[in-house]
């Protein structure tokens, strides 16, 4: 087995590795390394060192994840990581071999995400109290997610250097620390005009003058924060779906979609770097689209007297 110090220096190697050549957030790379950890302490108790696992054994550590009851995607998401640890290896001559090469993921099913109607979209942002500054900040919010189809990281840190409301534009920083612009709608531009004339009203704590939607405590909005948000008001108008800052984001892209949207424009507001990533929002409308043939179609019909 290898040396602590030498796993101590492969793994700061490796972590210098993803955030300047993979250009990965930090919040990523904590995420790959805590799942590389959940192999390491595997090969301890096999009594095996990374550099001299084999495919078996690292299907045996797969067959445990499942075992254990980690969801299929998670697991997905393990392997993933632990495939980007061993092609560093391989790069940086640590091993010849990648033993993840013939290492399969488990298979995952299509998952079609809640949408809300263009109509359950009014109903919350309607249930907002725009008496107050949060309730302003509200509703620009929502406007924001739905508008631009933004993850709920990107809408917290959105800076106000990054608004460009009279060219009709935000500039988002995704992914991997990548820049993308998105347009916002008229309506969006408008809810953000109006909370910005209550958002000096707070005490913003130093450091943080450039983020567009602070809280009360005078930092940025937390993603918790906006997850409660949204909670809140589906309990309030009595929307069943699951709904979350994720359900907009979706929402959003199939609106784009049904409306016709090209696939290609819609995955470059969404800030996917595959295509395949935005191709879930086709089985969505297909899905939609064979309702409405079972609906209507004269042959799905009942015949009537």
């Amino acid at each position: 087995m290898e040396s602590p110090d030498k796993n101590k220096n492969i793994i700061i190697k490796y972590r210098q590795y993803l955030k300047l050549e993979k250009a990965l957030s930090d919040n990523t790379i904590e995420a790959y390394l805590t799942d590389l950890d959940k192999l390491f302490a595997f090969l301890a108790l096999e009594g095996i060192g990374f550099a001299e696992v084999t495919t078996d054994e690292l299907e045996t550590f797969s067959a445990g994840l499942r075992d254990i009851g980690i969801h299929p995607r998670s697991q997905a998401r393990i392997l993933s990581g632990i495939r980007s640890f061993y092609r560093f290896l391989v790069m940086d001559d640590y091993i010849r071999q990648d033993p993840t090469e013939l290492l399969e993921s488990p298979q995952l099913g299509k998952h079609l995400p809640d949408v809300l109607t263009v109509e359950e979209i009014d109903n919350l942002i309607g249930a907002i109290d725009r008496s107050t500054r949060e309730g302003q900040r509200n509703c620009a919010i929502l406007e924001t997610l739905y508008s631009c189809g933004l993850r709920v990281s990107e809408l917290c840190g959105l800076k106000l250097s990054d608004l460009y409301l009279k060219e009709g534009f935000i500039k988002v920083e995704g992914k991997g620390s990548k820049q993308r612009l998105v347009p916002i709608s008229r309506r969006a531009v408008g809810e953000l005009e109006n909370y910005l004339l209550f958002r000096d009203e707070a005490e913003i704590l130093p450091g943080y003058e450039d983020f567009v939607f602070i809280s009360r405590r005078g930092k940025n909005i937390s993603r918790i924060m906006v997850f409660h948000i949204i909670k809140e008001l589906a309990q309030q108008v009595g929307i069943k779906k699951q709904v979350s800052p994720h359900t907009f984001r979706h929402s959003f892209a199939t609106h784009l979609l049904e409306g016709g949207a090209n696939l290609r424009a819609i995955q470059c507001m969404l800030g996917h770097e595959s295509i395949g990533t935005t191709e879930i929002y086709t089985h969505i409308d297909r899905n939609r689209l064979r309702e409405e043939i079972i609906g209507h179609h004269p042959r799905n019909l009942k015949r009537r007297p």
